[in-house]
């Protein structure tokens, strides 16, 4: 395992258009964490971040002798470090179902997201694109319940939404103007209005979104 170089201060390596780094960047805007955010060019691995990380992806994340490179793992190791505002629920039980939330988007969801960025069988993505709308669409109901994903309090699971749904237009995904869809939009506009959002994009992101 290579020796972590320490650093004065904390260093994620981001990708400017990438979901998973979004969702890092947000956790650390939403603690209001001093970083340093090292932008990485897209497929180029640099030699710091290849000594780093053994799969020369990113997000990686350096905290003086710690390196990470999973995105989960970043999240709540910094929500461990820096307890306020929490953003996971206390209880195990409440813990565990947040744990399966980000397990389930990550897979059903964000991974489809990624294949349609990818865009290398158009067949398929057209497949893709309607399937993850109507998926969406489907939970709709539950922002009506609660103000967040399934909580009453913003979240880790919230945090990794909200890159995704920034990225819908982007991802060719238009959610119906129906009553259906109300509920997730106004979902949408909560995260998208607050503050610790709105540090954490990019100009890259900002662009994805008229």
């Amino acid at each position: 395992m290579a020796v972590v170089p320490r650093r004065s201060t904390m260093t994620l390596f981001s990708d400017a258009a990438c979901q998973f780094s979004h969702r890092v960047r947000m956790v650390l805007a939403e603690k209001g964490v001093a970083v340093e955010i090292e932008e990485v060019v897209p497929g180029v691995v640099s030699e710091e971040v290849a000594e780093l990380n053994p799969y020369g992806t990113t997000p990686t994340l350096v905290d003086r002798d710690l390196a990470l490179h999973n995105t989960m793992v970043m999240m709540e190791y910094l929500d461990e470090r820096f307890p306020h505002p929490p953003l996971l629920p206390v209880y195990p039980v409440a813990r565990a179902h947040s744990r399966q939330y980000m397990h389930r988007i990550e897979r059903d969801w964000c991974a489809s997201a990624e294949e349609i960025l990818r865009g290398e069988d158009f067949k398929r993505i057209d497949r893709l694109r309607q399937e993850l709308r109507d998926s969406l669409l489907g939970v709709s109901v539950v922002f009506s319940e609660k103000p967040f994903f399934m909580s009453d309090e913003f979240t880790l699971v919230d945090c990794v939404m909200a890159p995704l749904l920034w990225r819908l237009d982007v991802l060719g995904i238009k959610l119906p103007n129906v009553r259906q869809a109300k509920p997730l939009v106004a979902y949408m506009q909560r995260l998208f209005d607050r503050p610790a959002f709105r540090a954490s994009l990019t100009d890259t992101e900002r662009s994805m979104r008229g």
